[in-house]
């Protein structure tokens, strides 16, 4: 085979390659409900004996139906997060769900899901949703009331904002991974432990060290349940 053969041949495998394992792998059997006290260290975790499943692994009562607490929250929301940790069931299944309670001009602040794409539909109020593209960043947002259905694509940054001052809103997210992660744009840059260098922060957002010391010195919570 000519070398030129070789390379296509390389870059083909790679290409598929990619694709498979883009998103959480898929099950090889009924289920794998997942065993989260083991010590075996895998991609995901290892599955509990199927003899000792049972329909509990594949229940939570996560009590959905009821308003969440927002008042807690500097950024006036609260998200129930229900992933493989808390149903262990979903293991290998590729799929998750979240509820999220804004209080009246709260928001679900800029953040990122690393290992997911996300679809979510308003339940109660109204929203005001968005993401961001890679390069040249381009916003696309619009306005969702009761009903509607926004996508946001995988690892892009997105947020949601109810912009009535005297209702709150509610939505559920279904996102395609059993662990789909967060990071909050905000929290990332500002909070991480230890703390980036206020020099590279200060280049990277054109401000005064002073500015980024100050935001740096702010209590930088999350607002996942």
């Amino acid at each position: 085979m000519a070398p030129s053969s070789y390379f296509l041949l390389a870059a083909l495998l790679a290409t598929v390659t990619s694709v498979a394992i883009a998103s959480d792998p898929s099950p090889l059997q009924d289920f794998c409900v997942a065993d989260i006290h083991s010590p075996v260290k895998v991609n995901g975790f290892v599955c509990k004996d199927p003899m000792a499943v049972n329909a509990d692994d594949f229940f939570k009562a996560a009590n959905l139906d009821k308003p969440m607490d927002t008042k807690k929250s500097k950024v006036g929301s609260n998200v129930t997060l229900i992933n493989v940790m808390q149903l262990p069931g979903l293991n290998t299944l590729g799929i998750s769900l979240a509820r999220i309670d804004y209080a009246p001009l709260g928001q679900n602040p800029p953040h990122t899901h690393p290992r997911a794409t996300e679809i979510l539909t308003v339940l109660e109020g109204t929203l005001y949703v968005g993401f961001v593209t890679s390069n040249p960043n381009k916003l696309f947002a619009k306005v969702l009331n009761k009903g509607d259905v926004f996508v946001f694509p995988q690892g892009l940054i997105h947020f949601q904002f109810n912009p009535i001052y005297d209702k709150p809103a509610v939505a559920i997210a279904a996102l395609s991974s059993q662990n789909p992660g967060a990071i909050t744009i905000a929290n990332a840059v500002f909070g991480s432990k230890p703390p980036i260098s206020d020099d590279v922060l200060a280049k990277a957002f054109q401000v005064q060290k002073g500015t980024i010391d100050w935001l740096q010195a702010q209590f930088w919570e999350n607002n996942h349940n």
